[in-house]
């Protein structure tokens, strides 16, 4: 497995397992709302660091969740 997740199963597990971080909706609402503000510091900052690619494949990955929490 690589450092950086590849699918929603490891990005999941590198949430949950490895960061220790529960995937209540709260967490996931806040995450998607700051993820879809490319005007926001730190989505800035993730975007310079890990690419578009990988942040609309991480934002992808918290929507997912969210629909998995309501669904």
């Amino acid at each position: 497995m690589s450092i950086v997740p590849e699918t929603y199963e490891e990005w999941e597990n590198c949430i949950t397992v490895k960061c220790g971080i529960p995937l209540t909706a709260k967490f996931v609402e806040d995450r998607i709302e700051a993820l879809e503000n490319t005007r926001d510091y730190g989505t800035r900052k993730f975007i310079d660091q890990w690419g578009e690619a990988h942040h609309a494949r991480t934002l992808a990955w918290f929507r997912e969740a969210e629909k998995r929490l309501s669904g």
